[in-house]
């Protein structure tokens, strides 16, 4: 089988990479050409349009920004649905509402193609570590065929959460918003450690050994406390698309986010300031002091 792969931001090139080192006869296609040129001295074939590519392949991985590019990827004149053969699978790794997922795979089902949700969890370095986790959901056999392809691609982990297609993006949305309030939390005990005379950095280090054992704190603490927002791995603009995408999610299901709202707005802040290319991790400055 031939694959392809659209999207080749800081998360999605090392994960293409990921593919392409597995063995895979690759080709991708990203909106800026020139960041192909990384995959393609590796040996992917690099194609100029999403219609070239999704010609040539039998699975399609699309990583993009946002709700619009990915429907534009995939219902424009040059896009999947004109151009992928019935049989491919469109496996979608985006950050989306529920309801697009569900758009996309309604459409997919009418051109005799398929379509699974599979949203991922983890930062540029974990891709290159192969240390991802992926949340799928869609029709089994579709889980069962991408569960390798998945694991290829950098999955530590791929957790099933059944045949609902909405099921995990849901999940997405609900793991980012409680990452962006562990990142507000550990921004605002930090400030009140050190307005209160406390060394933030030694308290931090305790945390993160013993009650606060895990990745988001231990990886996030160190950014946070020595304030190295640049580069960003997933800046403060992306960030707010999430939690607007929460906040619509919430809406959709009649559950009030009162947290994610606090969340909207410092991340609103962030990008009202000209701040938008700073990782999101710094949301806790709109509480600073």
């Amino acid at each position: 089988m031939k694959y392809g792969f659209i999207g080749l931001g800081s998360l999605g090139t090392p994960i293409a990479i990921n593919l392409l080192e597995s063995g895979h006869q690759l080709y991708v296609h990203n909106r800026t050409i020139t960041k192909a040129k990384p995959l393609e001295a590796k040996g992917a074939t690099v194609c100029d349009t999403v219609a070239a590519l999704a010609k040539e392949c039998d699975i399609v991985f699309t990583m993009v920004a946002d709700d619009a590019a990915l429907k534009d990827i995939t219902t424009g004149p040059q896009g999947l649905l004109q151009h992928l053969k019935p049989g491919s699978l469109h496996i979608s790794m985006s950050t989306i509402l529920a309801q697009t997922a569900g758009e996309l795979a309604a459409l997919h089902q009418e051109k005799g193609q398929h379509y699974l949700s599979s949203p991922v969890f983890g930062r540029p370095e974990a891709a290159a570590a192969r240390k991802l986790n992926f949340v799928v959901s869609g029709p089994k056999e579709l889980r069962e065929k991408a569960t390798p392809f998945l694991q290829q691609a950098g999955g530590a982990g791929v957790w099933d959460f059944g045949d609902d297609i909405l099921a995990a993006n849901t999940i997405k949305l609900c793991g980012n918003f409680l990452i962006a309030t562990a990142l507000e939390a550990i921004g605002e005990s930090a400030m009140l450690a050190k307005q209160s005379g406390v060394d933030a950095h030694k308290m931090w280090d305790f945390f993160s050994q013993t009650i606060f054992n895990a990745p988001i704190y231990q990886n996030y603490s160190k950014i946070i406390l020595n304030q190295q927002f640049e580069p960003a791995a997933f800046t403060a603009k992306l960030g707010l698309k999430d939690l607007n995408l929460v906040l619509a999610q919430g809406e959709a299901a009649k559950q009030p986010m009162p947290m994610a709202e606090l969340l909207q707005g410092h991340l609103s802040s962030l990008v009202n300031s000209g701040k938008e290319s700073i990782d999101w991790s710094a949301v806790s400055l709109g509480a600073k002091a």
